[in-house]
């Protein structure tokens, strides 16, 4: 049985990693300790803690206050709450003075899947795309977590982390580096592009043999910064495969499927399906329930490549 792990485990070791090099790392909490797996942190780095309640405009406020007195703040909460809650801060006081502020989503997507709509952060990705300044990654396992934590860590500006606590097997290997702007092959394919990050990456992975027993060579692209976006890999995609099934926990409109299907238009016009949620709530229910009933499994991946290669 392959193992599965929760990414929020490699981020809170990651964090205290940085902090006892750096005394500038900054965590900022909404009472949400524990669902940020931070308790450890808490209690090795009270000095470093700032615990603002339940007030997320005010926490993204205080971080860009700690940003421009040379702190590096990592603020963690729900992704819903986060970007839903504090959007006006996220903008004006963040992006806009462009600080080094790392916001970590915790259970992002349909993580909170049977809290309902209300929990679900799936328009996130869409809304901090289009934010300038701002970096959007969504790491796929413990290693890509734990890289890209190390990545927003060094660099001079806004970033937006997805920290999943779906369970994921690891899809890459214990030396992988992060590189925004970089996508990872993670299988060769000349029929068809697979292009995936976050929990329904290692979906991908399964589609792609389930496409080989068929006869279908798919590529399975790992596409974790969505922002920026490896123009080169997708061009290669669409120049070298036959098109490009997208797939991703959230808003195909606007997240990955967005990015890809707008860079594709303007610079190399390719087939283009978008797999995620639709234009819709998600529904009440189990997080793994929801991804199949979204066609996100890897049979429905599958169904997807199939029809796009005709």
């Amino acid at each position: 049985m392959t193992a599965t792990y929760d990414c929020r485990g490699a981020y809170a070791a990651t964090l205290a990693d940085l902090a006892r090099q750096d005394r500038n790392v900054i965590v900022l909490v909404n009472d949400s300790v524990g669902s940020s797996k931070l308790d450890g942190f808490v209690k090795e780095f009270p000095n470093q803690t700032v615990n603002v309640g339940i007030a997320e405009q005010n926490m993204v406020g205080v971080s860009a206050g700690l940003a421009n007195g040379g702190k590096v703040p990592f603020v963690s909460a729900a992704g819903c709450f986060i970007t839903g809650r504090a959007m006006e801060q996220i903008k004006a006081d963040l992006v806009y003075s462009n600080y080094h502020v790392v916001l970590c989503a915790q259970s992002p997507g349909i993580a909170y899947g049977p809290l309902g709509a209300t929990h679900h952060s799936i328009e996130d990705v869409a809304w901090m795309r289009v934010l300038p300044n701002m970096t959007v990654i969504v790491p796929a396992d413990p290693a890509e977590t734990e890289q890209a934590v190390r990545w927003a860590y060094g660099h001079d500006g806004p970033v937006y982390i997805r920290i999943s606590r779906f369970r994921v097997p690891a899809v890459h290997a214990e030396d992988y580096s992060f590189a925004p702007g970089k996508a990872v092959v993670l299988r060769e394919g000349t029929d068809v592009t697979l292009a995936s990050n976050g929990v329904v990456l290692h979906r991908a992975l399964a589609a792609a043999d389930l496409l080989a027993e068929s006869g279908i060579s798919a590529r399975v692209l790992s596409v974790a910064s969505v922002k920026p976006l490896d123009e080169a890999a997708i061009i290669a995609a669409a120049s070298e495969t036959r098109g490009i099934v997208t797939a991703e926990e959230g808003l195909a409109s606007g997240g990955l499927g967005g990015a890809v299907a707008e860079f594709v238009a303007r610079t190399h016009p390719t087939r283009v399906t978008a797999l995620g949620l639709p234009d819709t709530f998600a529904p009440t229910g189990s997080p793994s329930w929801i991804l199949d009933h979204f066609g996100l499994s890897a049979t429905g991946i599958t169904d997807a490549a199939r029809a796009l290669v005709g």
